[in-house]
């Protein structure tokens, strides 16, 4: 997309699209204050709220650092739900992402959060009414992540936490003239970079795909054996050339790549005829792809952030959780 390589640099498009910026900033620091001033109203919940967000448009890997988080918290014996806006559903309102949800009707990224970690998830436009509605029907739970989310200031958060990739904040420019939701560097509680590459200090992590692939139907199929099937791989991701590029450095070579939008619902989508092939997807596209292609092979992503990361996590959770008991 000519956007996206424009908003890596400051040529000729960015320069073009730079007042608009200027516009957006001015737009996103009234809105700050606004807050602040409590013209607009911040809300609270009862437990520590951990939000997971990125100050750059387009995917991150903020999912699977959610995912990572959720198995820790759980590992941990802590009841943890999830929330989320569910970006790209058809519905607008409050509801559960349960295990037999339609991921078109809750959003791709929740139905991947409920499925790869059990926890409950709930999604609505306003989280804060996610939120209600988590603690509402499971009361039990003591902590709330918060999948996205770090400019949806109405509800108030206990941490949070900024995840970047390779990109690093692009060409520094806020939108449309670059990438940036808000102006960088800001407040937050942790960085965390998803990438090989981070372009300045924070917690770092390793991306890498599960060693398996599975079907609709619970199958596992190892990648060393995919490796040596033809096949046709499929993402409806941000970056879809990524997945690409990891399915070759695992020795699975596709003869043919089909990139699609992100959240892409699948309607009306048509195989393509080469039924000697194995279609291999993402796990976010499998969520939906399942439906019309059960026999879909979905390969995880693993994110493992480096151990002190969760040292740091654990500390800003326990001084949250020893100031709510104060």
């Amino acid at each position: 997309m000519a956007l996206q390589q424009a908003w890596l640099g400051r040529g000729p498009l960015a320069r073009l699209l730079w007042p608009v910026s200027l516009l957006y900033r001015a737009l996103t620091a009234l809105r700050r204050r606004l807050y602040r001033a409590g013209i607009f109203r911040i809300e609270r919940v009862d437990v520590p709220v951990l939000v997971v967000g990125n100050v750059i448009a387009g995917g991150a890997g903020k999912t699977p650092v959610v995912i990572a988080i959720v198995r820790h918290l759980q590992a941990r014996g802590m009841a943890v739900g999830v929330i989320s806006r569910g970006y790209g559903r058809r519905t607008a309102d409050c509801r559960e992402a349960t295990a037999d949800a339609d991921a078109r009707e809750v959003g791709d990224e929740p139905a991947l959060v409920r499925l790869a970690t059990g926890a409950p998830v709930f999604v609505a436009r306003r989280r804060i009414e996610a939120a209600r509605a988590l603690l509402g029907r499971y009361p039990q739970t003591r902590v709330i992540v918060s999948d996205d989310g770090l400019q949806h200031l109405a509800l108030a958060r206990d941490i949070e936490l900024c995840v970047f990739d390779d990109r690093g904040t692009g060409n520094g420019w806020l939108l449309p003239a670059g990438p940036l939701r808000e102006p960088w560097p800001r407040r937050c509680d942790l960085l965390l970079h998803t990438g090989a590459r981070p372009a300045f200090d924070g917690y770092r992590g390793h991306r890498a795909l599960a060693d398996h692939a599975l079907r609709s139907d619970g199958q596992r199929v190892p990648l060393d054996e995919l490796a040596r099937r033809p096949v046709l791989a499929l993402a409806a991701i941000a970056r879809p050339e990524a997945f690409f590029d990891m399915l070759r450095a695992r020795g699975v070579v596709p003869q043919r790549c089909i990139a699609l939008p992100d959240h892409f619902d699948f309607d009306g989508w048509q195989r393509p005829a080469d039924s000697h092939l194995t279609l291999v997807c993402t796990e976010k596209d499998a969520v939906k792809l399942w439906r019309i292609a059960p026999d879909a092979l979905a390969v995880a992503l693993v994110f493992t952030p480096e151990p002190g990361f969760f040292d740091a996590l654990d500390a800003k959770l326990s001084s949250v959780d020893g100031h709510q008991a104060a």
